[in-house]
């Protein structure tokens, strides 16, 4: 948005000028008021508000009214009370903010179950001609509207995201969207994941697959995240129809065995990211895979049963690796590390996680690191109680180029980690640092007087770092106070409400994302 640079220098002149007013000095911002920012300057600042700021500000006066009812202000909306803390009271009432306030402007839209009705719909298609990103959530659904008037859609969609709910079934209303979404390249159908004992309820299958696949040849990106019903069968529709695909994530998706991945990677000749975090994948299937002529660059098999001969067989035989993620599997240990390192490509690993993995010793790690940490952009080796601060300190010289660090174990250890020297330690040789988490347990931190010196010397080292994660205690009240004291109030957060994760890095990151 343009701003005008005279009104800027006029502001600025005013500040230079401290003059004497009746022998008493004036301030230079005495003329200054916010009356006098124009329309488009207060436009830009209510931009980095929520929508339930900008509402609250359109009580003040009719002119702040006018601007937070901009329609430019309003292009991405989510109308879930529980996400924006909007809550729209009545249909009545959406249908108008759609033609007065949304209109041509509106690119994204989230609506809860309630909203999601045949003539809101309508109204989108009619009055919002370039809405490419629409979020419907079903998830608390008990029943649905009646679709059968549905004559419209919004056509231009690139981006869809639905909440499924676990006793609904969807193929009333997907029959009638068909024929409009043919042009989706990201898809993302959201389960009702839980942890919880298979027999306990019976499982439905809520939406019709193999239908949907055949609607939407171009997609890029599928995401089925926490399905119960979704197994190999699924995946293998998706990819006799999909030639675009290059993003498949199917994360706890407990069915899914593996048994079509030999067929998904041969036929999916773009696929560089497959996500198949707490599946039940079976070595005998992923060993059938062809990795050798597959290009595959992100693979994350984190909470799998697969064996180490398994692993062995894989990794060493992916040409192209940048990014793994294979925490908590009994099977990764220092020989499948050696053989890896030894017989595989990992010249272009660039992110690597192995949380909880047990099975892997200091000497293996170390070895590991020595010979590919400094091309690493993440390194998550949190969950293990065996690597302390003292690894630790002969690690970090050896991320120089990491953006992303996880350490540390959420149980309580019979020896203390000494932060202090960790942070110093961090700050030297993490100048790239983007984000970090320390898991350990408050108890076990050991920090003293000089501590704000040395979290003084990793913030003013570290000016990329834009997230760091702590256990709640008082080590954390003590980073976020100094961090708050810089103006850099949103740095430090707990691990109750944040985890860091390295996603970040992969290529389609910002297709993954989802409420």
């Amino acid at each position: 948005m343009d701003i005008s640079t005279d009104i800027w220098g006029q502001l600025a002149v005013e500040a230079s000028q401290v003059y004497l007013s009746d022998g008493t000095m004036r301030s230079p911002f005495a003329d200054t008021t916010i009356e006098k920012l124009p329309d488009k300057v207060l436009l830009h600042i209510f931009s980095y508000l929520s929508h339930r700021e900008i509402c609250r500000l359109a009580r003040i006066c009719r002119r702040w009214r006018q601007i937070a009812y901009d329609t430019r202000l309003w292009k991405n909306v989510s109308l879930r009370p529980e996400v924006s803390g909007l809550h729209v009271g009545s249909l009545e009432m959406l249908l108008s903010l759609i033609s007065v306030r949304f209109g041509p402007t509106l690119r994204y839209i989230e609506l809860p179950i309630e909203l999601i009705t045949h003539t809101v719909l309508h109204e989108l298609s009619a009055k919002c001609p370039n809405l490419t990103h629409m979020l419907l959530d079903f998830s608390t659904a008990m029943q649905l509207h009646d679709f059968s008037e549905m004559q419209a859609f919004p056509t231009k969609l690139r981006y869809m995201c639905i909440c499924l709910s676990e006793v609904i079934f969807m193929e009333g209303f997907m029959r009638k969207i068909y024929n409009f979404i043919n042009g989706l390249e990201v898809l993302h159908l959201v389960g009702t994941y839980e942890k919880c004992e298979e027999e306990e309820e019976e499982i439905y299958e809520v939406i019709n697959v193999h239908r949907l696949k055949s609607a939407t040849p171009n997609l890029r990106v599928i995401n089925l995240y926490g399905i119960n019903f979704i197994d190999d069968s699924h995946i293998d529709a998706f990819s006799s129809n999909c030639i675009q695909l290059e993003c498949l994530a199917v994360n706890f998706c407990n069915k899914v065995t593996g048994s079509t991945l030999k067929t998904l990677v041969q036929r999916s000749k773009r696929l560089t990211c497959l996500l198949m975090n707490g599946t039940s994948l079976k070595s005998e299937f992923v060993m059938q895979v062809e990795w050798d002529k597959c290009a595959l660059q992100e693979l994350d098999i984190t909470a799998t049963d697969l064996t180490s001969e398994c692993l062995v067989d894989m990794l060493t035989r992916m040409p192209n690796l940048k990014f793994l993620s294979a925490g908590q599997i009994n099977g990764f240990n220092d020989t499948v590390l050696k053989q890896w390192m030894e017989l595989g490509n990992t010249r272009s690993l660039i992110s690597l996680d192995l949380d909880s993995s047990d099975n892997i010793t200091d000497e293996g790690m170390l070895k590991f690191l020595q010979r590919f940490g400094h091309q690493l952009s993440a390194c998550c080796l949190s969950g293990m109680p065996h690597i302390t601060d003292q690894l630790w300190m002969s690690i970090l010289p050896l991320l120089g180029n990491c953006k992303i660090i996880v350490m540390g174990t959420a149980e309580k250890l019979g020896v203390n980690i000494h932060v202090d020297q960790l942070m110093d330690t961090i700050a030297s040789n993490c100048g790239n640092l983007e984000r970090l988490e320390l898991r350990w347990d408050p108890d076990n931190l050991r920090f003293s007087d000089k501590s704000q010196k040395a979290i003084d010397i990793l913030r003013v080292k570290c000016l990329k770092l834009r997230c760091m994660v702590l256990s709640d205690g008082r080590y954390y009240e003590t980073v976020k106070a100094n961090f708050e004291r810089a103006d850099r109030n949103t740095v430090v957060r707990t691990t109750t409400c944040c985890r860091v994760s390295p996603y970040h890095l992969l290529r389609n990151y910002n297709d993954l994302i989802f409420n």
